[in-house]
């Protein structure tokens, strides 16, 4: 009787303890990840996973202030050409080795070296990085660049373990191995990836969920179907037309936030064989397009007002925007005019973009736009990853591909645009335009790197490898019973501090 009292007692125990233990968060993406290897990867869904399983050497806050991660302080030389981090103690990666100032000189120098790496434009002006001591790291530069420390709060600045990365190499992504609050537990492409808490994470106590699956659902009714069903605890980029109806309903929360990034076209300038057409060889017809569009209604039509309308890298409310570029208003004449210059009646253009609904949307309009102008626009829609990979090898005219945004302008143009920038998918090169960015990067004087930017711009705008169209809002969509999370403009799902009740 004592034993089978104390085997009852164990089981109701267990059973009371369960649902604590046992809190699963799932949350519905608008694409699949691309690989999961921050040295590799470019998705913005990629960096939403990221943020639970690899921390940074820091982070940045909701209102875009850096601030101490795996990096508990730093300063600057007097030149400004070294950066000296004190690194937090005590931390482990998922593989239980340590974090400390050789796994960080470790994670650099294979972001600057590794042959699959894209963060090498990023760290361009890293001449080197050494352990200073046990936790500090130098960062050596080659001249003078602000940026860096933005650069480490995204996927640059991902610290991952230097014995996971030896023996994967570059298939790193296939079991990543970090130091973040979710350690990696599997991935079906399309489907799912998994991640679960890891116990020995440094800040385990402000971590209240036991699980996390993200689920990618291009599909935006889909997407939000899922979660009113229950399948779903929470949805980021929800539809602008469906903001409404979440915010009158009862069980559900809505958050949003103006985003840091933009809404572009990319059209493929000089990217292989496919660059080799009159839209890519000639910029009277890009600046036709452009003009083609009104870019006012598209905010309207499409997101139902909650982003706005733009045509640079840097929104219209942002310090880095040029207002002696203001956004064109739609010019059918004008437009019409540079399409007979360039010697044409008609233009086809193929344009590929993502497979969800209001990137389709989106993009049927602008083809009917532009068809009253004198282009002839077949669509080409395709899966996310997709869609980056064609991008990347040159299989493209004109591609419809959004940028999340960072905090420091740079992150905004120079990898896009510069001979070498390590995602310039248009592979548009222009030495003038080189100069003023790599100056841009070396000035702590923000007066100065205005200027650089704005003679950038100038020259963009008329080349034009680049139509940008707009700066849209971040909208989630979560259950009553997920409390905790806070809306960033930088786009992420930061879990720190979310819980999911019941």
């Amino acid at each position: 009787m004592k034993t089978a009292s104390f085997v009852t007692t164990l089981l109701a125990g267990a059973i009371v303890a369960l649902p604590s233990f046992a809190a699963e968060l799932k949350i519905g993406l608008q694409d699949d990840a691309d690989v999961l290897d921050p040295a590799q990867s470019r998705t913005f869904v990629g960096r939403i996973v990221y943020t639970a399983m690899c921390d940074k050497l820091v982070d940045v806050t909701p209102d875009l202030k850096i601030v101490p991660q795996l990096a508990t302080e730093w300063k600057w030389s007097d030149d400004g050409k070294t950066l000296t981090m004190k690194l937090r103690e005590g931390v482990k990666f998922h593989d239980e080795t340590p974090m400390n100032a050789a796994a960080v000189v470790a994670t650099i120098e294979r972001n600057m070296t590794l042959p699959e790496s894209r963060r090498k434009s990023e760290l361009t002006s890293v001449e080197k990085v050494e352990a200073s001591g046990e936790y500090e790291v130098k960062f050596m530069l080659k001249s003078p660049d602000v940026t860096l420390l933005a650069q480490l709060s995204d996927r640059a600045g991902m610290i991952v373990s230097p014995k996971a990365a030896k023996e994967l190499g570059a298939n790193f992504g296939n079991h990543p191995v970090c130091a973040g609050p979710f350690k990696f537990v599997e991935r079906v492409q399309q489907d799912r990836i998994v991640l679960e808490k890891f116990q020995d994470y440094w800040n385990k106590d402000n971590i209240f969920v036991d699980k996390v699956t993200y689920l990618p659902i291009p599909d935006t009714t889909v997407r939000l179907a899922n979660l009113r069903s229950g399948d779903l605890d929470m949805i980021e980029r929800l539809a602008p037309t469906d903001a409404a109806s979440v915010k009158e309903d009862t069980s559900l929360t809505y958050a949003d936030a103006i985003g840091t990034g933009y809404m572009a076209l990319y059209a493929n300038v000089g990217n292989g064989a496919r660059a080799d057409n009159p839209f890519g060889k000639d910029k009277r017809l890009r600046q036709a397009f452009s003009l083609a569009l009104d870019r006012d209604a598209l905010n309207q039509i499409v997101y139902e007002g909650t982003s706005v309308a733009g045509n640079q890298s840097f929104p219209p409310n942002s310090p880095w925007f040029d207002k002696d570029i203001p956004v064109p208003a739609r010019d059918l004449d004008k437009a019409k005019a540079l399409i007979k210059e360039a010697g044409f009646d008609r233009v086809p253009i193929e344009l590929q973009v993502q497979n969800n609904p209001v990137a389709s949307q989106m993009m049927q309009v602008v083809q009917s736009m532009v068809a009253e102008a004198g282009f002839d626009v077949t669509i080409r829609s395709t899966e996310f990853a997709t869609l980056l990979s064609e991008q990347t090898a040159g299989n493209y005219q004109l591609s419809r591909s959004d940028w999340s945004g960072r905090i420091d302008p740079d992150g905004n143009i120079h990898q896009f645009i510069t001979c070498k920038g390590g995602i310039n998918d248009t592979k548009y090169c222009n030495a003038e335009v080189d100069k003023l960015l790599n100056e841009a990067r070396a000035s702590t004087d923000d007066a100065v790197r205005k200027q650089k930017y704005d003679a950038a711009a100038v020259i963009l705008n008329d080349d034009m490898p680049i139509i940008y169209l707009g700066h849209n809002s971040w909208i989630w969509a979560m259950h009553k019973n997920v409390t905790g999370f806070v809306a960033s403009p930088d786009g992420m799902i930061r879990l720190t501090g979310v819980k999911k009740e019941g």
